[in-house]
């Protein structure tokens, strides 16, 4: 019987213990051991809670109980989190996470403790939720030279996007109709902002290179600047418009990534995932793209991945990590270099200076667009379109880059 600790008993903590406890006897059989809850670590009581009897208030408990061989840290954030986990890969025990912030930034310094002590550092869970994502990379897509991932991440906006497209709501009114639901947090801004799939993209960018990605060197945009105008041209476009994060290697080994709003030609596979959904590409020189898509957040399917990582811990004793990257930096290619296709929509009565300002490949006409228009660019630069954008202040009421089918 191994014992298992849980580090915080919110959502997905509570999801953990749930699928250990429900899923028990598949749990076991997989795993060839059982697994037991042995300790739940939080600052709070839970009386009148079944599991209330494992909770514990102090760290070292858990650290120094040597039938504890598997902790999954799933309390968030990146200062408790950080030295728990680093304790506990210090004393040869196995973590599991969905800390998506503590993989990106301390994720290369915790893989290589969990080798030097004989354990694993497992974050099935910290991209994708439920979607089985980092084992497929490492494992089934081991045979490939990764060139891209390019995906929607983070189900809070997407969601908000979906809604905005089929009410034509405005982007307040969606987000706190998503509050409402529980898809949206109190404060946001860590999901319309862009920030939480800026990290997913970071940890999926730094799998692929083998090198650290600093997710603070990405450019990250949010959606809370889409309007319902945006969503009338796209629609005259045959396009949807979503969040997406994407990382590209480039030929010279460096690597591009940005998180940012795109128009999604309808024919592309990620214009249709809809709702609280994700769904990821990941290109290989060989194989071409291939899609996962599912849940990316939740309680129970991310719960799930996090347990999907214990059976591997368990199966392995120890040592399961199998894949990852070093503290070395990824080089990061020069984003105003980066060159996209955009869609502008612009004052009517300013259309002679702002079609002036851009190569323009395409007109557009919307309904409800008298006193505005739109078009497309031709290819341009990141730095010399945001130059002729800046250039032109008020006369240019939004822009978004463009992803053919």
């Amino acid at each position: 019987m191994i014992k298992v600790a849980v580090l915080g008993y919110g959502t997905v903590g509570s999801g953990v213990v749930e699928v250990l406890e429900k899923n028990c006897k598949q749990v076991a059989e997989k795993a060839g051991e059982e697994l037991q809850v042995g300790y739940i670590l939080d600052l709070r009581d839970f009386p009148g809670d079944p599991y209330a009897h494992k909770v514990v208030h102090d760290f070292q408990v858990i650290l120094q109980d040597a039938e504890v061989r598997i902790v999954c840290e799933v309390m968030g954030g990146v200062g408790a989190a950080y030295q728990f986990t680093r304790q506990a890969l210090e004393a040869g025990k196995s973590v599991c996470t969905s800390n998506k912030e503590l993989v990106a930034k301390y994720g290369a310094e915790l893989l290589e403790i969990a080798r030097e002590h004989g354990c694993s550092y497992l974050f099935e869970a910290s991209v994708g939720g439920g979607i089985p994502l980092i084992r497929p990379i490492c494992n089934a897509l081991t045979a490939e030279r990764l060139l891209a991932v390019t995906g929607i991440l983070n189900g809070t906006t997407n969601y908000i996007l979906t809604k905005m497209d089929r009410e034509g709501a405005d982007y307040g009114e969606v987000l706190e109709k998503a509050q409402e639901l529980g898809y949206a947090e109190r404060s946001p801004e860590a999901d319309v902002e862009g920030h939480d799939a800026c990290r997913k993209i970071a940890i999926l960018s730094s799998l692929i290179t083998g090198k650290h990605v600093d997710a603070g060197q990405i450019h990250t945009e949010g959606i809370t600047s889409i309007t319902p105008g945006d969503f009338a041209y796209a629609r005259a476009a045959g396009c949807s418009i979503k969040l997406l994060a994407s990382s590209r290697i480039q030929e010279d080994g460096s690597v591009y990534a940005c998180v940012a709003p795109f128009l999604v030609e309808a024919s592309h596979p990620l214009a249709a995932v809809n709702d609280v959904f994700n769904g990821v590409l990941v290109t290989g020189n060989m194989v071409g793209d291939v899609m996962f898509y599912g849940p990316g957040a939740g309680k129970l399917p991310t719960a799930s991945a996090v347990v999907a990582d214990v059976i591997d811990c368990a199966k392995s004793g120890g040592g399961a990590t199998p894949c990852g990257w070093t503290r070395e930096a990824a080089s990061l290619g020069n984003f105003s270099q980066a060159e996209h296709v955009f869609f502008v929509r612009a004052r009517e009565a300013d259309r002679e200076a702002v079609l002036a300002a851009f190569p323009v490949d395409r007109l557009l006409e919307a309904e409800g667009g008298a006193e505005d228009f739109g078009f497309f660019t031709k290819a341009m630069e990141e730095g010399t379109f945001a130059d002729q954008y800046e250039k032109l202040g008020n006369k240019v009421l939004g822009r978004i880059r463009y992803l053919a089918g």
